[in-house]
C-alpha cells in the first residue's frame, strides 16, 4: 500500500506591524478583519498542532468567507490530523456549500488512519448523499478495508446512485474477490442500465478485460 504524503503548508507571509496581535490570541486573529492575519493564525495553530487547535480551526471553516483561508485551513486540519479534525470535518459532508464538502472530502481522503472508524457509520447515514459523498472518501483513502465497505454497500444500500458510486471505486480498488458481488449486484436492481453498464466496466477492469 502506497504511503500518503503529509501535506506542507505554505510559509506564512510577514504582516505589517499594525496587524499584529499578540502571541497567544490566535481565536482574536482568526477572526480578524484582514485575510493575511487569519491565515498567519491558522498557519500558528497548524504548527501548534494539537486536538483543541484542530477543533478552532473546524469552527471557523463555516464562518470563513475568503477562499484562499479556506484553502490553508483545510491544509492545516491535514498536516494535523488526528480524530479531533475528522469529527469536525465529517459534518461538512452534509454542509449546502459545496465548496466546503469538496474540501472536507479532499482533506479526509488524506487521513485514511482517523477516518477507517467512521466510514461504517457514515455508510449507513440515513442522507444517500453523505453515503455517496463517504464513498468518494473511500476511494481515494488508501485503507486497506475499502474493498470490504464498498462489498457491504453493493450487499445492503438500497439507494441505486449510491450502488453504483461503490461500483465505480471497485473499479479502481476492488480485486478477484469483489467479482462475485459485483455479478450478483445487477439483480438488486433489475432494468438499470447504468448500473448494469457501470458493473460491466468493473469487472472489465479488475479482470483487464
Amino acid at each position: 500500500m502506497p504511503l500518503v504524503k503529509k501535506p506542507t503548508l505554505p510559509l506564512a507571509e510577514p504582516l505589517p506591524a499594525s496587524e499584529l496581535l499578540p502571541d497567544g490570541d490566535l481565536p482574536a486573529r482568526l477572526a480578524a478583519p484582514t485575510a493575511s492575519v487569519r491565515r498567519t493564525a491558522v498557519h500558528a495553530l497548524a504548527e501548534a498542532g494539537g486536538d483543541g487547535d484542530a477543533g478552532t480551526l473546524c469552527g471557523r471553516l463555516a464562518l470563513e468567507t475568503d477562499e484562499s483561508v479556506r484553502e490553508a485551513i483545510f491544509l492545516a486540519l491535514a498536516a494535523i490530523g488526528g480524530d479531533a479534525a475528522v469529527v469536525g470535518l465529517l459534518p461538512l459532508l452534509s454542509d449546502e456549500d459545496p465548496a466546503l464538502r469538496n474540501g472536507a472530502i479532499e482533506t479526509l481522503q488524506q487521513l485514511p488512519g482517523p477516518v477507517a472508524p467512521h466510514m461504517e457509520a457514515l455508510l449507513a447515514d440515513p442522507d444517500s448523499d453523505v453515503r455517496i459523498f463517504a464513498v468518494n472518501v473511500a476511494g481515494n483513502l488508501r485503507h486497506p478495508d475499502v474493498e470490504r465497505w464498498m462489498l457491504s454497500v453493493l450487499r445492503d444500500d438500497r439507494h441505486v446512485n449510491v450502488v453504483a458510486a461503490a461500483i465505480d471505486t471497485l473499479a479502481e480498488v476492488g480485486t478477484e474477490a469483489a467479482c462475485a458481488d459485483l455479478e450478483a449486484v445487477v439483480h438488486r436492481f433489475p432494468g438499470d442500465a447504468f448500473l448494469a453498464f457501470t458493473q460491466r466496466t468493473a469487472l472489465r477492469r479488475i479482470r483487464g478485460g
